[in-house]
Order: structure tokens, then C-alpha cells, then sequence
């Protein structure tokens, strides 16, 4: 199975604004588990990353941008 359609979707996620991405974060995290430690977890680190953005306190980066990074990360 290809990883592309995954890769275009995350490319079409990234294009969303912020707060966008932070409720399909939250959205992908309640799929799983719903009282897992784990789910819990992340959807207190998606609802913190929230706030910081609402607040102004998180520098965005653009979808270009970030699939390089993660790409170089992971090549």
C-alpha cells in the first residue's frame, strides 16, 4: 500500500489555518482510545497548542515549509 494519499492528505491538512489543524488534531486523537492515558495526553498537548496559537504565542510555519522539515527529518 502507498503512503501518497496519506502524504496528500497531510500536504491538504497543513494548508489549513491553525486553529483548523489544532480541531482536526483533536478530532484524529478522540478515534482512537477514548480514555487511554495516551489519547488524554495528546489531547491535552493538541488543546495547549491551541491556546498558544489563539494567543499569539506560536510562530506558524507554512505547509511548504514544514513537509520539508518533517521530510528531512524522516530521509
Amino acid at each position: 500500500m502507498s503512503s501518497q494519499p496519506v502524504e496528500d492528505l497531510a500536504a491538504q491538512a497543513l494548508r489549513l489555518p491553525p486553529e483548523d489543524r489544532a480541531k482536526l488534531v483533536e478530532r484524529l486523537i478522540a478515534s482512537f482510545e477514548p480514555k487511554s492515558p495516551a489519547q488524554a495526553a495528546w489531547l491535552a498537548l493538541a488543546q495547549s497548542r491551541r491556546a498558544d496559537v489563539k494567543a499569539g504565542k506560536t510562530a506558524m510555519v507554512p505547509a511548504d515549509e514544514a513537509l520539508a522539515r518533517a521530510r528531512a527529518r524522516l530521509g
